[in-house]
């Protein structure tokens, strides 16, 4: 018979006597910025294309500023390159650059005006995959408040561009008024913030020396500060339980129940669980309702037969168990039950009947551990600043390029300091009249997308030494799969939930 001393295992095992010790977990400073809230009592009656203007106008100048300094001395066939101030004012055979709004002319993109032509007052949502057509047929403009003009050349082919992106072109008009593009500029990642701009650093961590970001490499080893969990796509069902062991698995690493002593003190520095999106999933009628067989019962102004509170209550225990243990911030995406419109508001938290006593009280300026947020979304975690959305700025942009490179329209956003050039475009928006939250003002040190078909991160650099950690969290309903980040390093590991 062996004894149970001579199993070498970590799970049958005597009682050592000693008294366990309850592992803490560490916390981390948290400061949301309200960049993306819209007032209570707003309107749509406005038009959108005041958007675009206030979009030029405040990114103009820093594309212009770029352009000067590269193409000043610019001499081409005996011609210097000058600055013209309107994209009319262009004059054919010389040579010039202008600053103007890219608008991307597309066949197979969804118009308003067509849905009106057919007597459809709402439009209902694009089902293309890809809107730019492999025949050419795709037609790049430049606009500003005086007009448009067509802009040809092989410049134009190397560099991603989409409607709404703010550039400066150098070329020359030729005989069909048509802008040669030579070469092109974009505004490049705005200032960024030092590190601790708006909040103190927690008592366990020490400050790092000003400067840190600039050492930021994939190279470095990771800190022994707190990390932050992003996750999306959980998509609660209320059919589909195909996932369900996972999600069960993925609660319990999270709460440190699944591993051994030694996993779980490394757990404990997990002090945020970020949920970026696609917290419900979409929802599964019988065919005999989508046929229109089945009469529907209202009552109270809704469909009573037809509404399923299961997927947001098991969203409700999920976030009610992690909230136990640290604080959780809620991103809406587009299953969610948000407005559909960007920027999505927070869902609110009365869905939440568990989780929503670790929310704030109303009038409380300082968050709760439920922190339900708008999207896209920034704040300042650990001093880092961080940018994340759900994902629909970058699959709306994906539409535009004939490319998988998920990341490379990250950058491109970045470079275009404006983080859903698209809107209102092709991505609904809300009508802003005095100002554009979208045009990024300080350069995150962290950019997340939401939602997107699998992991990937890179580093990116700015002319004034800024560097942005830019990274697409996979969709967990397809991929199984969580991040963690390094609060002190911003180093990405992947987990794997898989049963």
């Amino acid at each position: 018979m062996v004894a149970l001393e001579d199993v070498e295992a970590t799970l049958l095992q005597k009682p050592s006597g000693d008294a366990a010790e309850a592992p803490e977990r560490k916390q981390a400073a948290y400061h949301p910025l309200k960049s993306f809230d819209l007032e209570k009592d707003r309107q749509y009656q406005q038009q959108f294309a005041d958007m675009y203007f206030l979009r030029l106008t405040k990114i103009k100048p820093a594309v212009e500023a770029i352009a000067d300094a590269t193409w000043k001395d610019t001499v081409i066939g005996g011609e210097r390159a000058k600055q013209v101030e309107r994209v009319l004012d262009v004059r054919q055979g010389e040579l010039c650059w202008v600053a103007g709004t890219i608008y991307i002319d597309m066949p197979l993109k969804p118009s308003i005006l067509d849905d009106v032509a057919k007597d459809r007052w709402i439009s209902a949502p694009s089902t293309v995959q890809k809107y730019f057509s492999e025949d050419d047929r795709d037609v790049v403009m430049m606009e500003d408040e005086s007009g448009r003009v067509r802009l040809i050349g092989d410049a134009l082919k190397s560099v991603i561009l989409v409607t709404g992106c703010i550039i400066a072109v150098l070329g020359t008009e030729n005989a069909s008024g048509e802008f040669e593009v030579i070469d092109l500029k974009f505004p490049d990642l705005p200032p960024q913030p030092e590190r601790w701009e708006l909040s103190k650093p927690t008592n366990d961590v020490k400050q790092e020396p000003t400067g840190e970001d600039v050492e930021m490499s994939e190279g470095r080893q990771p800190g022994s500060g707190s990390k932050i969990a992003i996750v999306s796509g959980l998509e609660f069902s209320d059919s589909d339980a195909s996932y369900a062991m996972e999600l069960d698995l993925l609660l319990e690493f999270l709460l440190g129940e699944a591993l051994g002593p030694s996993a779980q003190k490394e757990l404990t520095h997990i002090s945020r669980l970020i949920i970026a999106g696609n917290s419900i999933g979409p929802e599964h009628r019988p065919a005999q309702e989508e046929a229109g067989e089945k009469k529907f019962h209202k009552k109270y102004g809704y469909d009573s037969s037809s509404y399923n509170a299961l997927p947001s209550q098991l969203l409700d225990e999920f976030m009610s168990e992690v909230l136990s243990t640290m604080p959780v911030t809620l991103l809406p995406g587009h299953l969610d039950p948000s407005n559909a419109s960007y920027p999505q508001q927070p869902i609110h938290a009365a869905m939440f009947p568990k989780a929503k006593t670790y929310a704030a009280l109303p009038g409380v300026a300082s968050p709760g551990w439920l922190d339900c947020v708008t999207n896209p979304w920034e704040a300042e975690i650990e001093g880092w600043r961080v940018l994340g959305t759900s994902g629909q700025n970058i699959d709306d942009i994906f539409k535009y390029v004939d490319s998988d490179d998920r990341l490379g329209m990250m950058e491109a956003t970045c470079r275009w300091r404006c983080s859903a050039p698209t809107a209102p475009d092709t991505l609904w928006t809300y009508p802003f009249q005095e100002d554009e939250p979208f045009v990024m003002r300080t350069c995150p040190h962290l950019y997340f997308v939401g939602c997107q078909p699998e992991f990937g991160t890179k580093i990116i650099q700015g002319p004034d030494g800024q560097m942005v950690r830019l990274v697409t969290v996979p969709s967990f309903v397809k991929t199984r799969e969580i991040l963690l980040v390094d609060a002190e390093t911003l180093d990405i590991s992947k987990v794997k939930i898989s049963a």
